[in-house]
């Protein structure tokens, strides 16, 4: 008797990227790339790294790659939360330079559509496209490498200062289930600073977007990056993100994540620690309510000695909403002189929230300095009591109790304005 094989989401998906009229840029990395994802295939929860997704239920409805759907200026400056900024503007994983303002760019940084960078910015494109974001490590990176179509290229040459923030705005928004793949690269070179802000956001959609986004960041030696990354896409959003950055020696690199709204949202962010001497600051705070699902997983990859890591997330878990956080930090036997330390805490507000946590050490060398830790509860009833003392209404006093709660991630962001939009917008969410 034959036996007919099960035709799977990810043959389908397989099928329509084969259909695909796909650019020429990239196309070095695309077959390679179709073949990862297709022997990985899309995740379900017997894979341990995705076990608190449900990405196939997600995508077993039908999804179209890249919609074409367009935004007006009008729409655009409704999201645009940094208005004193290099802004990049990529609608549908697309890079729209109508919508960009990049006239009167500083010397020393290049920014432009990915695609051109692989034509006019051919060597410093070559020497680090997808040379950080291993396409066999996680089938979303081989889906991104394999299809995407546009994204934004920055490049900050040696001992160039970027005063100005550098916004990218990614919007989504379509009619119809589609999947879209930006695909974004930094090139930082030796002894430059800039402050890097990546924000997602979904507008005007009347179907389901599920946003597959990849940035690789390369920080050469005395480098100094601040990178915040913000993350809004509403009932109809579906984000996986991932994040790959290499360090050099004596680079300080520190990133902020806040995850505010999204059906689900499940942030890669991995931090590879290539020299001596390199200072990393890992920030993240997440909100859930309804039934959001919002899943963080961090690495933290200290090959080199001396070197010095710090982590912290926070989450605020209500309704019937999930949020997984699963950190590891890796010591490798040359790391020498290692600082490490990373912590979660979160605050689950009602019985049918769900927190999952998982901080993880592995240590191969002997002289180190780490530390973990993890801790869920509910707001202190106690403080609650205090505050009501003073003249607050129960739901005043745990509001307060929560933005302090969230505040400590808050505090150490460098630029005022989109500190304090992030300050309005957390105090509307509690609301």
């Amino acid at each position: 008797m034959n036996v007919v094989e099960k035709y799977t989401i990810t043959d389908k998906l397989v099928d329509q990227i084969n259909a695909l009229q796909l650019p020429l840029w990239g196309s070095a990395y695309r077959k390679a790339a179709i073949e990862s994802f297709k022997k990985q295939g899309v995740p379900n929860r017997k894979n341990e790294e995705y076990k608190y997704c449900k990405i196939d239920l997600i995508l077993k409805d039908g999804f179209v790659f890249n919609s074409t759907k367009k935004i007006t200026t009008e729409q655009l400056n409704k999201v645009n939360v940094l208005k004193d900024a290099i802004t990049i503007v990529i609608v549908n994983g697309v890079f729209d330079a109508s919508l960009s303002s990049l006239k009167d760019l500083p010397k020393g940084l290049i920014v432009c559509d990915i695609k051109e960078a692989s034509e006019k910015h051919k060597p410093v494109f070559e020497k680090h496209y997808s040379k950080y974001a291993d396409i066999n490590t996680d089938p979303f990176i081989a889906l991104n490498t394999a299809t995407a179509t546009g994204g934004a290229f920055i490049h900050i040459e040696k001992n160039t200062v970027v005063e100005t923030p550098i916004h990218i705005l990614h919007v989504s928004t379509t009619n119809e289930n589609s999947i879209i793949n930006p695909r974004n690269l930094m090139v930082v070179e030796k002894s430059a600073q800039a402050k890097i802000v990546e924000s997602f956001v979904t507008i005007d959609t009347t179907a389901n977007v599920f946003n597959n986004a990849l940035t690789e960041i390369a920080v050469d030696e005395q480098a100094n990056i601040q990178h915040y990354k913000l993350q809004d896409e509403q009932e109809f959003g579906h984000l996986v993100n991932t994040t790959q950055i290499q360090l050099e020696k004596q680079s300080v690199f520190s990133t902020h994540n806040i995850s505010l709204a999204g059906s689900f949202i499940r942030n890669n962010l991995n931090i590879i620690l290539n020299n001596e001497g390199i200072e990393s600051h890992l920030f993240g705070l997440y909100i859930t309510n309804n039934e959001q699902v919002i899943d963080n997983h961090t690495l933290v990859d200290h090959q080199k000695p001396n070197c010095n890591s710090n982590e912290l997330y926070k989450g605020i878990v209500d309704g019937e909403s999930a949020a997984t956080f699963n950190g590891k930090i890796f010591v490798r036997k040359d790391a020498q002189k290692t600082n490490a330390f990373q912590s979660n805490k979160n605050i689950l507000l009602s019985d049918d929230g769900t927190v999952n946590t998982k901080p993880q050490l592995e240590i191969f060398a002997d002289d180190v300095k780490c530390s973990h830790g993890t801790s869920t509860g509910k707001l202190d009833e106690e403080k609650i009591f205090y505050l009501r003392t003073r003249g607050l209404s129960e739901t005043s006093a745990k509001k307060l109790l929560m933005f302090a709660f969230a505040s400590e991630v808050l505090n150490d962001i460098k630029i005022e304005s989109l500190k304090e939009y992030l300050e309005e917008r957390i105090l509307k969410v509690f609301q």
